[in-house]
């Protein structure tokens, strides 16, 4: 059986620090890097939520949100085909100019930068002294797309796929686990996939978390390009850490090993 355990993430803990300390990474475990490899060596999604999704501008929109462990392990994740799973764009939305502020995430550098989150309100209402996700410090997922009344870009696009994880019971700012090359990095779902670009896309996540994996050459025009990135949501109001911090036994992700 594998088994993966959240941390306890906390965003009060991320308005004392204000710096990107506050993410929670580690070597990838043997028994996560197997699942990892399982899901790749597959080769693409049998239990498909919604597909139509592009993981690059210059690629193709073979990539879904897969709930092929969603009844077993309470668990969806991103995965195109071949093995390809989804790559990491730098998400900017949120607070600008606080103290974490180095200005890889500015507006010249991040062509749809937002002020707001998709859960700016959830985070307000926490009471814990910020009102809205800071890209620098907090690292959130871009998970879910919505969709649009542009024919001109649902033409040129194939269609415009929607996809919103709480249909699926996956709550605002819960916990997303992020295999990107031997580090297993912790962070919240914090944001959506809008319509304001050329075509519906997937694999985004805040400058803290990208910075996390990639390293300091991350901004809000240079992500990473490679498909190998594993995004996984976890189902249920236990999977929530709240303002500071989850109390009682973490989110589990269990599957069986294959025979």
């Amino acid at each position: 059986m594998l088994t993966l355990f959240s941390p306890r993430f906390s965003l009060s803990r991320a308005v004392l620090l204000l710096t990107a300390t506050c993410i929670t990474c580690r070597p990838t475990p043997n028994n996560i890097m197997s699942l990892y490899s399982t899901i790749r060596s597959q080769g693409s999604c049998k239990h498909v939520l919604a597909g139509g999704f592009y993981a690059t501008d210059d690629g193709t929109n073979s990539f879904s949100y897969c709930a092929d462990h969603l009844d077993t392990s309470n668990v969806i994740f991103i995965q195109g085909r071949h093995g390809e799973l989804a790559d990491m764009d730098v998400d900017c939305d949120g607070i600008q100019g606080g103290p974490a502020d180095d200005g890889r995430c500015s507006y010249g550098r991040s062509p749809d930068l937002q002020n707001t989150t998709a859960f700016q309100d959830v985070v307000e209402s926490y009471n814990v002294g910020i009102k809205d996700l800071d890209p620098y410090v907090i690292p959130y997922v871009v998970f879910g797309n919505t969709g649009t009344t542009n024919a001109t870009k649902a033409k040129a696009a194939g269609g415009w796929p929607s996809f919103d994880p709480t249909s699926c019971g996956i709550e605002p700012l819960s916990i997303v686990a992020v295999v990107c090359g031997d580090q297993l990095v912790y962070g919240i779902w914090g944001d959506t996939n809008g319509d304001d670009g050329d075509k519906p896309m997937v694999g985004e996540a805040s400058l803290a978390l990208a910075t996390a994996c990639e390293g300091p050459s991350m901004t809000g025009n240079n992500g990473y390009d490679g498909t190998n990135i594993l995004y996984v949501a976890f189902r249920g109001h236990d999977a929530v850490p709240g303002p500071k911090g989850r109390i009682g036994m973490p989110p589990t992700l269990t599957t069986s090993r294959p025979a």
